[in-house]
């Protein structure tokens, strides 16, 4: 049980807002990511993409969802990054020992029996990542929205070793 005298997860965070604003100073930059790319990742913890990419504030957009999963919302906001703030790549990356790995479609069924009302969206659990890669780089070079799909790569982050592997589209 959390100590309440220590306050909730998110009272801790916004202390340690008040640090940060405290040391920042405007770096002076627009919305357009400077590398002109836009990643798409699951959100999983164990994932530090500006780490593990060498990334620096203000390089790239980050989309992040469960499974790193190209959904109609992630092509909203691809597109968006495209047309309107000017990306040009997109890199994709999925990962080892997901969690999507190990759900199924049931999971719907089961907060419809929960809840009383099914959720419109789709779980979208695999079972091959790597296949999973491919889907997703074919839905981003398949979208009617995105001007530019020359250059989409996917890769597998090993959550063990902190490498990626490439996947190849075919």
């Amino acid at each position: 049980m959390e100590d309440m005298a220590a306050g909730t997860v998110t009272d801790r965070l916004v202390e340690a807002n008040l640090r940060y604003a405290a040391a920042f100073t405007d770096p002076g930059m627009d919305a357009r990511p400077v590398l002109r790319v836009a990643i798409v990742a699951c959100m999983d913890a164990r994932l530090d993409l500006h780490a593990a990419l060498g990334l620096e504030l203000g390089d790239c957009h980050t989309i992040r969802n469960a499974g790193g999963v190209v959904t109609d919302d992630v092509i909203r906001s691809l597109t968006i990054s495209q047309r309107a703030l000017g990306t040009r790549s997109i890199v994709l990356i999925h990962h080892t020992n997901c969690g999507l790995e190990s759900l199924t479609e049931d999971f719907r069924h089961e907060l419809e029996m929960e809840v009383g009302q099914r959720p419109a969206w789709a779980v979208e659990a695999f079972r091959d990542v790597e296949q999973d890669v491919r889907q997703s780089m074919r839905r981003v070079r398949t979208s009617p929205f995105l001007l530019y799909t020359d250059d989409v790569r996917g890769f597998v982050f090993d959550v063990r070793t902190g490498l990626l592997r490439e996947i190849d589209p075919a």
